[in-house]
Formats: structure tokens, sequence, C-alpha cells
């Protein structure tokens, strides 16, 4: 069964390689540059998963969004994956503590992100 994935993230060539990534999965694949775009395609498109990029120009970043995104029933509880170059313990705590399933370090393997991804969607358990 298809999984509506939405993909938040400022830099072009990384939602190529993401969405490159992704198109062998048989994913219906979304995409906006920004959180604020990210927002208005989360209520219209009731994806089942955002890979969420922290660091974006607009009013609010990665984690504004995943804390709105998790705390609001009606946008239907997305699984999210963080996408970030910020790996410190205290970046990744703060990515926890906002809501989100699990934490990527930028650059990811792709073998990563589909794992992570197919561990959360078959109920594994979640990582950091």
């Amino acid at each position: 069964m298809s999984k509506r994935i939405l993909i938040i993230e400022d830099h072009a060539d990384i939602r190529r390689l993401i969405r490159m990534t992704l198109e062998f999965e048989n994913h219906e694949i979304h995409e906006t540059a920004n959180a604020d775009e990210g927002l208005q395609a989360v209520r219209r498109l009731r994806p089942d998963m955002l890979l969420l990029d922290i660091m974006m120009p607009g009013s609010m970043d990665g984690l504004a969004l995943c804390r709105l995104v998790k705390s609001d029933p009606s946008l239907g509880k997305p699984w999210v994956v963080l996408l970030t170059a910020r790996g410190q313990s205290q970046d990744i705590e703060a990515g926890m503590n906002a809501g989100a399933d699990a934490y990527l370090l930028k650059p990811f393997s792709p073998l990563k992100l589909i794992e992570t991804i197919d561990n959360l969607f078959t109920g594994s358990p979640k990582a950091p």
C-alpha cells in the first residue's frame, strides 16, 4: 500500500535526492521548500509522513512545524523524520522533544533513509 510522504526541505538538490531514493519504494511523494508551505501542504494532503529539515527560511523552522503538527490531532498525526546537519546531543534532544519520530543527520545514506521510513511504517521501535 502506497504511503503519502511530504518532503519539507529548502535545498532543491536534497529534495531531488530524497525523491529519487523514494521513487523505487512506491510512495506518493510531495515537496515544499519551507515550513510555511509545508504546513499548508500538511493541511491539504494529510501525509502519512513528513521528512522535515530543521533549518529553513520563513516564519518557522522545522522544530516549530514538528511541534505544531504533533500537537494538532486535526492534522492527522503523521510520522516526522527530522533531516538535519545539526548533530549535537542537545539538537537531537530538542528534535525528539518537539515530537520527532526519528532524527537523521545529513549527509545520510539513501539506504538509512529507506530503513528509517520502513521501520516507522511497520511499527518497529523508534530510533533517534
